[in-house]
């Protein structure tokens, strides 16, 4: 009768650590620190850049099964240029069109992992109502506490590269660059 009550004690402890090992880790993208942030070639003269300003989103992390999902939306009409005719000329139909396609969103379909450190994630994005998979690049991801609120926080900067073409943003190709390299610095609060 020991040697039962001992194994399923062991038993049920090995559940437990299993299920706590496999449990997920939710988190919000904190927006005060997230700015997706893009760059075109400009006639050929120069580098032109942009942000949004506005960017909400989930991430959970399932380190030990190598997995987890990233939802990301951007307020398209957030779009900052530095210069308001700028801006509202990106907010327009020869951009963004956000009257008509107001937000971005991206959908992980696949996290990638080196040992518990996310280093890159496979999904879909969608942009002026066009879905296409994109691969995102991680680097840097790190968690720890915040020294300031002293809340749970994990962060990267995340980096990938598009054809603005493939999600039908065609005006003033080519003296406006189709190749789009996008940056974005990241941080998530725990849940």
């Amino acid at each position: 009768m020991k040697k039962i009550a001992v194994a399923l004690f062991g038993a049920f402890a090995g559940l437990s650590m299993t299920a706590g090992a496999m449990a997920a880790d939710s988190f919000t993208i904190d927006s005060r620190h997230t700015f997706p942030v893009f760059e075109v070639n400009h006639l050929g003269f120069s580098t032109q850049r942009g942000r949004f300003n506005n960017v909400t989103g989930k991430i959970m992390l399932v380190p030990a099964q190598k997995s987890g999902s990233i939802e990301v939306t951007i307020d398209s009409a957030s779009v900052d240029m530095g210069l308001e005719a700028w801006d509202k000329h990106m907010r327009g139909e020869d951009f963004f069109n956000v009257e008509k396609f107001p937000n971005m969103t991206f959908k992980s379909t696949k996290l990638m992992y080196e040992g518990d450190k996310l280093v890159g994630a496979e999904g879909d994005f969608t942009l002026l109502g066009v879905t296409r998979p994109v691969r995102l690049d991680v680097k840097g991801f790190a968690c720890g506490t915040h020294p300031i609120n002293k809340k749970a926080l994990c962060g990267a900067d995340i980096s990938t590269t598009l054809k603005r073409s493939e999600f039908g943003m065609t005006k003033y190709l080519p003296g406006i660059g189709d190749t789009v390299v996008i940056n974005i610095p990241v941080e998530a609060f725990k849940d």
